[in-house]
């Protein structure tokens, strides 16, 4: 018999709140992200820009807030000023990073205006080109972008039919530096040094624009930590938060392993928040710098190469790449790295999911036809509807099991967040066990809570169920039976390797 399941909720212990930017996402232009992805002019859900509403809807459901653009890999050979004017009249670019030709018939304006059309929730993250380009590119966009008015580039912006400044708050000081695969790639000195020129002159020209600098691109970079250290070194007091990316699948079959990947996500979390500190703790500042985790996500990566070593491209316009279909097992270990950010709200203050439509994303489309949800959708829609207020401190005590990767593992994994406006609380769980259900139950202490709102299970007896597109309804949420709250102890069930939603009123 599979031992029990525990937790304690106590108001009086909380890991921090939640920012609304922790559930940001990323449009990159790559493969159909953008082209047949957001914007398909001539489409029957297009609108008179060419976006698809079909898609829109969906993005509002998915409830994402900051969006990362142009890039990723794109960016270190972006050049903003093709990307703004008349459409008909922007020049088509071979694109390096993913070896395509970009047409820019979507641009800067059309970004905006597509953030707008998502709702007032929808914050723009710029990416500057720090690769090819530097500090005179970077404070030429912020110029066009945010002056009012009155200079050569701000006037230039609205004779482009854009009146009102963007009032892009969010800027990424380039993107994943340290890798060699990068477009302009540099040492850390090299980009440290670069960096803190052009957080120095944006500064000049907004002293409250937020900056992220670059970390390493992965914890698995020979660099690691040391990146972050040289980095920080040069740029502490120019920034506000350090970025971390990390993709996860199951390699060799290991399947235990791969449930268990959040285990390597809250060490990134944690080793770089030490590196953050320790740097501060050595210029003897009072300053906490930030995490932003702005790539995350499960990504079939070695597939990918597989495929493009197998068909290499021939600078095709939006090809379809990385265009993962993801099963009931992906989108459980995708809400493990949900709970991984929630657990360090505290530090995490910004996080984007890789990517929004298409591209390893929770929404797919098919050119002149429907939009749907994968499976990875529904973990983060609800974690973005009631994953808002406190984080409250959870310490398992979980029944484990065995991986080749990292040890020793909780087959639990949970977090739990309380509203402060109604005193609502929803937790997150994760059964990762392959086979066995798993009991639970929660202590509340110091709460007024009398039941439960709903208990929302994603499994399925098919653990590589997926939705696609002749069968876009195959994977959905269900409701849990059995799931009660008596005498302050929540007691629960969650099926075999299952992504779980209690919320407790």
């Amino acid at each position: 018999m599979t031992r029990t399941a525990r937790f304690t909720l106590d108001p009086a212990f909380t890991v921090g709140d939640v920012d609304p930017r922790l559930f940001g996402s990323f449009v990159e232009h790559l493969g159909r992200c953008v082209y047949d992805g957001i914007h398909e002019p001539g489409h029957p859900a297009a609108d008179e820009a060419g976006l698809r509403t079909d898609v829109l809807e969906l993005i509002r459901e998915l409830g994402v807030t900051a969006i990362r653009y142009p890039g990723g890999n794109f960016v270190s050979g972006y050049r903003w000023e093709d990307s703004v004017g008349p459409a008909d009249e922007r020049p088509r670019r071979l694109d390096l990073a993913w070896r395509s030709t970009e047409t820019n018939r979507f641009g800067l304006s059309e970004f905006i205006a597509f953030c707008k059309k998502i709702g007032p929730q929808a914050e723009p993250m710029m990416a500057l080109n720090l690769g090819t380009r530097g500090v005179q590119e970077a404070i030429d966009l912020q110029e066009y972008a945010n002056h009012p008015a009155g200079t050569e580039l701000s006037e230039r912006r609205i004779s482009h039919g854009d009146k009102d400044p963007f009032g892009i708050r969010l800027w990424c000081l380039g993107n994943e530096m340290d890798g060699p695969w990068q477009t302009g790639h540099k040492t850390a000195e090299e980009y440290g040094r670069i960096a803190a020129e052009t957080a120095r002159a944006m500064r000049q020209i907004d002293p409250s624009v937020e900056l992220v600098a670059c970390g390493s691109s992965g914890r698995s970079m020979a660099t690691f930590a040391a990146w972050e250290a040289t980095v920080l070194a040069e740029t502490y007091d120019l920034v506000d938060y350090v970025s971390l990316h990390a993709y996860y699948e199951e390699l060799g079959g290991d399947r235990d392993s791969f449930l268990a990947s959040a285990v390597d996500m809250e060490s990134f979390i944690e080793d770089v928040v030490a590196t953050c500190d320790h740097v501060g703790a050595r210029l003897k500042s009072t300053k906490k710098i930030n995490l932003s985790f702005d790539e995350w996500n499960v990504w079939y990566m070695a597939r990918s190469q597989q495929e493009a070593e197998a068909n290499p491209l021939d600078w095709p316009e939006a090809p379809r790449l990385l265009e993962d279909n993801y099963s009931v097992t992906d989108a459980v270990v995708f809400g493990t790295l949900l709970i991984a950010l929630l657990r360090h709200a505290d530090r995490v203050t910004v996080a984007c999911l890789a990517q929004l439509v298409n591209v390893i994303a929770p929404i797919m489309t098919e050119p002149g036809g429907p939009a749907w949800r994968q499976t990875t959708f529904f973990p983060f829609a609800q974690a973005a509807r009631y994953g808002r207020g406190q984080v409250l401190d959870v310490r398992v005590d979980s029944p484990t099991y065995d991986t080749a990767r990292y040890g020793e593992t909780d087959l639990l994994h949970a977090t739990a967040v309380r509203d402060p406006e109604t005193g609502a609380v929803t937790v997150f769980a994760v059964n990762r066990g392959q086979d066995t259900a798993l009991p639970l139950e929660v202590a509340l202490h110091g709460f007024d809570l009398t039941g439960i709102a709903e208990h929302q299970v994603l499994a399925d007896a098919d653990p590589d169920a997926r939705n696609t597109l002749t069968e876009p309804g195959r994977v959905a949420p269900h409701a849990a039976e059995g799931t009660v709250l008596d005498g302050g102890v929540l007691r629960a069930t969650l099926e075999p390797m299952s992504w779980n939603v209690i919320r407790l009123v």
